[in-house]
């Protein structure tokens, strides 16, 4: 009986990342220094078969294991495939920058403990799982952020740390209010007992939760550590962070809002952190002059918008599609952004981009593809997320929400044209740096996928429920 309710074979892609990330660990220990790629490549085979794993279970009936905590449904077989993914994109960028470094295969274990954890929040169905879940997910990135070695390292490790464990107490002061009036932390007896609970209570202790999870995610109230980290860690750590941790914070929200009763105004506050991570994340982007610390302002919009379908949770029957295919466009296009910074480390600011495009033709492509992507200009993926999270928006009676999107999507096309137009202009001194190998094969593989996303939507819509 207790096997039939632990059903633990239904988490084979969550243990392949937790065993894998323990193999590297140890492996690390005995492996030299100048052999440490194999381990690159027991994390990559990990996640690739993560993701067979994961793509074969989508057809599956939708269940459940560990008796109710954690559902094992489209959102989190979804959530696998693109977590794994980016880990596998952003250890194939770690080739050009952690080879043969001190700490190469821990990078890699905490790379892969952090996706478990991010996998972790996305099909939590408890409120003790999801403190699991949020853990898991944050606890490595603090690490990771530090291996930069830098004193912008250290300050971006310290704000993250200590924003972390504001925002963790609470994400679990607001766990304790809602087991306090219910006397249960699984999903499906909160969505029975809510509605009879005290509405200021439930209200309070829903934007207790939300507004930790945005940690997680790096949007407002949450995101002053994400500029930071993305311009004082390495390229690999910029990378992961502002883009798997956000797959299992923003299922997260959504699997909680979806038990929230409406009385606790639940959307009327993923409505305001919406509005605000996009306004507050394309202005201040506008005036950076770093463009890894531009990209970190630019995830933090890219949070309100991937919010917007989360509003229309039980009002509209797209808003859990069109988050998944919205995630599925970020992903990869995110993930393209940061590598051609990777490509290019020391050109940090952005007139050092003069001449790229003639340099670098292909590392000028992938950034436009990227940039023009996060805009949310077709054909990219991106342009389908935010089509179709709009669309919730209208469809669930959000229709100021929708409008806001557009108008903040034309405000972010001006901060990154100002970064696009230096690479068709002639260098100022001396040519750009020669890019690093894999980090250009990154950025070239992560732009494509953003287009073949994008042309191939309709086949994305339909495996993400739609």
């Amino acid at each position: 009986m207790a096997s039939e309710m632990m059903r633990t074979e239904l988490l084979l892609p969550e243990m392949l990342l937790a065993g894998g990330a323990l193999v590297v660990l140890l492996g690390g220990s005995f492996t030299p220094r100048h052999r440490q790629w194999i381990l690159r490549g027991v994390a990559a085979a990990v996640c690739g078969t993560v993701i067979i794993t994961a793509a074969v279970a989508l057809s599956d009936p939708a269940d459940t294991a560990f008796d109710g905590t954690y559902a094992v449904d489209t959102g989190t077989g979804v959530a696998r495939i693109l977590a794994a993914t980016g880990c596998l994109l952003v250890l194939a960028l770690a080739g050009d920058e952690l080879a043969r470094s001190a700490r190469e295969s821990d990078a890699y274990a905490l790379l892969l403990f952090a996706t478990a954890g991010a996998v972790l929040l996305a099909g939590a169905t408890d409120l003790l799982a999801l403190v699991v879940g949020f853990l898991l997910a944050s606890i490595p990135l603090y690490a990771l952020i530090g291996l930069a070695g830098t004193g912008a390292g250290a300050e971006a490790v310290l704000k993250t740390y200590l924003l972390g464990a504001l925002f963790g107490i609470l994400l679990l002061l607001g766990v304790t209010l809602l087991a306090g009036i219910t006397g249960t932390t699984a999903y499906a007896e909160l969505a029975a007992r809510l509605p009879d609970a005290p509405r200021s209570v439930v209200t309070a202790a829903a934007v207790a939760v939300i507004g930790g999870l945005m940690f997680k995610a790096g949007g407002f109230p949450a995101h002053f550590w994400v500029p930071d980290a993305a311009q004082g860690g390495t390229a690999t750590a910029a990378t992961f962070l502002t883009t798997v941790p956000k797959i299992g914070a923003l299922l997260a929200v959504h699997r909680l809002a979806e038990v929230l009763p409406g009385s606790s105004n639940w959307p009327t506050v993923v409505a305001a952190l919406a509005v605000a991570s996009m306004l507050l994340g394309n202005l201040a982007a506008y005036w950076q002059t770093d463009v890894r610390r531009l990209l970190g302002w630019s995830t933090v919009s890219q949070v309100g918008y991937l919010l917007v379908p989360v509003v229309a949770t039980g009002r509209s029957d797209l808003a859990q599609p069109s988050l998944l295919v919205y995630l599925a466009g970020y992903t990869v296009t995110n993930v393209a952004a940061f590598a051609v910074t990777a490509a290019l480390p020391r050109h940090r600011d952005r007139t050092s981009w003069r001449g790229v495009a003639a340099t670098a033709p292909w590392l000028a492509a992938a950034l436009v593809v990227a940039l023009l992507g996060l805009v949310g200009t077709p054909p990219t993926a991106v342009f389908v997320g935010k089509l179709t999270a709009a669309s919730a928006a209208w469809d669930g009676g959000y229709a100021w929400l929708a409008v806001v999107v557009f108008i903040n999507s034309a405000l972010s096309l001006f901060y990154y044209l100002r970064w696009l137009v230096p690479l068709w202009q002639p260098w100022a001194v001396a040519p750009p740096d020669r890019p690093g190998r894999w980090s250009t094969t990154v950025a070239v593989v992560a732009a494509a996928l953003s287009l073949v996303v994008g042309v191939a939507a309709g086949l994305v819509w339909r495996a993400a429920g739609g």
